[in-house]
């Protein structure tokens, strides 16, 4: 198949799984097209059966704002017309979605296919806002499929936007065996010296992943047994935290990493992986971490129980629950044998439920689908 994947090139969940999608795709012989702002950064190295188009914003001074939705359905229209794509994949529904639909209705083509992927965010945040629910329903409606990461967030699609169509549930994945290649990268002396216990956290610092959160857990865990925090990502709460820290007399032992292109070696240090959001749609670092034989310790809501198992590759609480997580956090890392229980059992169930090798080929089977139907 010939396919064009639309996605964000950032380092959020959207922006990884398309990329990785694509690879798989391309090992299996699909011609793979990107279609991006910028080459994500996933894909900075040569795949054979990739290739990268990066979306040019033309500035004038008539527009306030650059027309980026447009010059996207430009873009979509080229290179459909230009490699006979069969199937254009948007990852997230506004603009992607959108933006795919009308390419197609320029070419009035009947051949070419639609499909779009709900990550989260699009649904949770940019969905919920009133003056784009109608173009995000609209969107959903007019693919030919669609798909979302959890059944979390397929419920909360159809309740929200009382869609009335199939939306297939394809979770998130990781490669297997991507951990193993990365071993050697890891340092556990570089990150904690004298051997204390390092715990992890990852992700775009936004107020929705209460990184404050991460910080009052540490500081209750480092007052009963020697610890160091790993934070990895940028964004807008990134200075707040930073104020945090050292309100709480915390410099020493939290090492801001800022962004990182691949976690694998970093996740192969830690020894708990906190994750204490107010809201994920599917929770990918989380898997990520479990790829690596790392336990989290998360909130329970949106998609996060669908990947962690309370009492066997991790622990879920309540939103801002702090002090039953750091005694959770305690009293694991203080247990050797349930620890190793532990990572041995997070590592099996990224094996078991979420290989790219499995859920790859279910992507595959839905546009064969779709392109029949």
């Amino acid at each position: 198949m010939k396919i064009g994947i639309v996605c964000y090139p950032t380092h959020g969940g959207s922006g990884v799984v398309a990329s990785e999608l694509a690879i798989g795709l391309a090992k299996k012989g699909h011609e793979v097209h990107i279609i991006s702002y910028a080459t994500p950064f996933r894909l900075r190295t040569f795949y054979r059966n990739i290739f990268v188009h990066e979306i040019e914003v033309a500035t004038y001074p008539l527009f306030k704002y650059p027309p980026y939705e447009l010059s996207l359905v430009t873009k979509l229209v080229e290179i459909a017309e230009t490699r006979g794509l069969d199937i254009i994949h948007a990852h997230y529904a506004v603009p992607h979605a959108a933006s795919a639909y009308l390419a197609r209705q320029i070419l009035n083509s009947e051949r070419l296919k639609t499909i779009t992927t709900l990550h989260g965010t699009d649904i949770t945040l940019v969905g919920a806002d009133p003056s784009f629910q109608r173009v995000v329903k609209f969107a959903i409606e007019k693919s030919d499929g669609v798909t979302a990461v959890s059944r979390y967030l397929m419920q909360r699609t159809v309740e929200e936007f009382d869609i009335r169509r199939e939306i297939r549930v394809i979770p998130n994945f990781v490669e297997i065996a991507r951990p193993a290649q990365n071993r050697d990268l890891c340092s556990r002396e570089t990150l904690a010296p004298r051997g204390e216990k390092i715990l992890m956290h990852a992700s775009n610092f936004r107020p929705v992943k209460r990184i404050a959160d991460v910080v009052r857990i540490f500081a209750r865990v480092r007052e009963r047994i020697p610890a160091k925090l790993v934070l990895i990502g940028d964004g807008p709460e990134r200075l707040f935290i930073q104020q945090l820290v050292r309100e709480l007399k915390l410099n020493a032992d939290v090492q801001f990493m800022g962004e990182q292109d691949q976690l694998e070696a970093l996740f192969l240090c830690a020894d708990l992986f906190l994750l204490p959001s107010e809201q994920e749609s599917f929770g990918l670092t989380a898997l990520e971490a479990m790829n690596c034989g790392v336990p989290v310790i998360a909130t329970a809501i949106g998609g996060l129980p669908e990947v962690i198992t309370h009492g066997e590759t991790g622990y879920l609480f309540p939103v801002g629950d702090v002090a039953d997580m750091a005694a959770s956090a305690v009293a694991l890392l203080t247990d050797p044998a349930r620890h190793a229980l532990f990572r041995a059992q997070a590592r099996k169930r990224a094996e078991e439920f979420f290989d790219a090798d499995r859920i790859i080929p279910l992507y595959e089977a839905f546009y064969e689908e779709i392109l029949r139907s």
